[in-house]
């Protein structure tokens, strides 16, 4: 029987090839409805479908003609076939016009696929699961953080990578040596922030948010609890000055006066987090007037300004943790306690809770048994009678500490809330605190301001059941829910407040 295919073909390294790319292509085709219709979520499946065997069909249909190659060579060698230098194509023979017709088959296969395939490849990698789940010890503290977050439904890639080959294909260069690191084990416990090469905001944060579209105030009520038997309530009502470019007046004002509308402001960094700024340049894009504000107690040296980089302030200077967001334990206690999920009625629940959130637990398993332990035993030996009655306040309220400590500490990777600090505010952390300080000082004698009034306005605060309001927009004075004098205006808050704090 003759055969229509070229008979070079018929070799053990080709045949090799064919079987390869066979079962290359019927695994693809098998998986990708796998991934389609059973388990659309599985990033394992995604990786082996759009990475793993497309790599494979690959090298089986180079190994095809490899063979051939090699094949041919042995033939020449033993003078079974006279040398060509050029292949001689006949379609008038039957052989021939197959093996063109296979290969234009292949081909045109070929393409399809590699499109099919590469477009499947391009949006498997810029998902959410290849990002949060793939790394999965690595990424998990961030991705679980993430699917918490505000911007939860939002893909990894609209801000990590954001629109354009340029930024997709650097994303891609760079996640090959993250690869590496993953694979050889040399990767920072915890991961390092800030990224010194991700993207500037304004062409990844302000597609959704521009400051010129941010105007006007914010009213907030933040709720507190003490971390005294009565879990004492501390609320404050609030004014927060977003301000920003206002479109219709065309003013500048209030917090997102910072964000380069007006002036550009330009900082010099001491540290790798941006926590300490001993310089700062704020210029008046309208006048081109210039100031330059230098910290007083710790002015930069003379080695740091020449040989740091000036860095333009923007979004990601304040808003450092806008999605992998690593609750501090007060904050996330709080919240618990007002949606009553937390029993505000159990004695020291906040002041026990933050004790064992104080404590460095080596697994998340040992974290969960001590959490429960102490509790139980607390209220078992301390108030015996309502241990009694409120067994299921107790477990409701366990279980809830126990999920807010699973969802802010991972201990395998040395992730908690005070590793990443938040810069929004300044309870807890610097934040604005790093500028606004009253220690830096311009060549005017003019300082920034620590002023509570130039960001927000109290418009009540009410402790234990006495509030005080005010009825116009000059607002009331803060008061420090437990009393230390005047010593609050002397100190940042983050200095006593560092998350363990109401």
């Amino acid at each position: 029987m003759k055969r229509k295919l070229p008979s070079s073909l018929f070799n053990p390294i080709s045949l090799m090839g064919i079987l390869i790319a066979l079962v290359s292509f019927f695994a693809i085709v098998i998986l990708f409805f796998a991934n389609i219709f059973l388990a659309p979520d599985n990033p394992y499946i995604g990786i082996v479908t759009y990475m793993i065997f497309p790599l494979f069909l690959i090298l089986g249909l180079f190994i095809i003609p490899f063979g051939m190659y090699i094949e041919r060579r042995r033939r020449l060698k033993k003078k079974e076939i006279k040398e060509r230098r050029l292949p001689n194509i006949d379609f008038n023979q039957p052989e021939h016009r197959n093996a063109f017709l296979l290969f234009l088959m292949v081909l045109i296969g070929f393409i399809v696929l590699s499109a099919v395939g590469g477009y499947q490849a391009y949006n498997f990698t810029d998902s959410v699961v290849f990002c949060g789940k793939i790394c999965h010890s690595i990424m998990h503290p961030e991705y679980e953080a993430y699917l918490d977050s505000p911007h939860a439904r939002v893909s990894c890639a609209e801000c990590h990578v954001g629109t354009g080959a340029n930024w997709y294909v650097k994303s891609k260069l760079s996640g090959a040596y993250q690869v590496y690191a993953t694979l050889a084990n040399k990767y920072p416990k915890p991961i390092t922030t800030p990224i010194k090469n991700l993207r500037p905001a304004q062409e990844t944060c302000e597609h959704c948010h521009w400051p010129e579209q941010f105007y006007g105030g914010k009213q907030k009520i933040f709720t507190y609890y003490l971390s005294d038997e009565e879990n004492t309530k501390y609320e404050i009502n609030m004014l927060i000055k977003v301000g920003g470019g206002n479109p219709k007046t065309g003013k500048t004002e209030g917090i997102h006066l910072h964000m380069n509308i007006q002036s550009k402001i330009e900082f010099i960094s001491a540290d790798e987090k941006n926590e300490n700024i001993p310089w700062i340049r704020s210029t008046n894009l309208s006048t081109g007037e210039v100031k330059t504000y230098i910290n007083e107690e710790e002015p930069p040296s003379e080695e740091l300004l020449s040989k740091s980089k000036t860095h333009i302030m923007d979004c990601m200077d304040c808003h450092n943790r806008p999605t992998h967001i690593f609750n501090t334990p007060s904050l996330a206690v709080n919240e618990a306690i007002l949606l009553n999920r937390i029993d505000k009625s159990l004695p020291m629940i906040k002041n026990i809770s933050m004790e064992l959130f104080f404590e460095d637990y080596e697994t998340k398993e040992i974290a969960v048994n001590t959490i429960a332990e102490k509790v139980w035993r607390f209220y078992r030996e301390d108030y015996p009678d309502l241990f009694e009655k409120q067994k299921d306040s107790i477990e409701r309220s366990i279980k809830e500490l126990q999920k807010i400590y699973t969802r802010n500490i991972f201990p395998e990777m040395g992730v908690k809330w005070s590793v990443y600090p938040d810069n929004i505010g300044h309870l807890d952390f610097p934040g604005c605190y790093r500028c606004h300080d009253n220690k830096h000082i311009n060549e005017y004698g003019e300082s920034l301001s620590n002023d509570c009034f130039l960001c927000h306005t109290i418009f009540s605060q009410e402790l234990n059941g006495q509030k005080e309001e005010a009825f116009t927009m000059d607002g009331v004075e803060f008061k420090h829910p437990v009393d230390v004098g005047d010593d609050w205006k002397l100190s940042g808050c983050y200095e006593c407040h560092t998350g363990l704090n109401p």
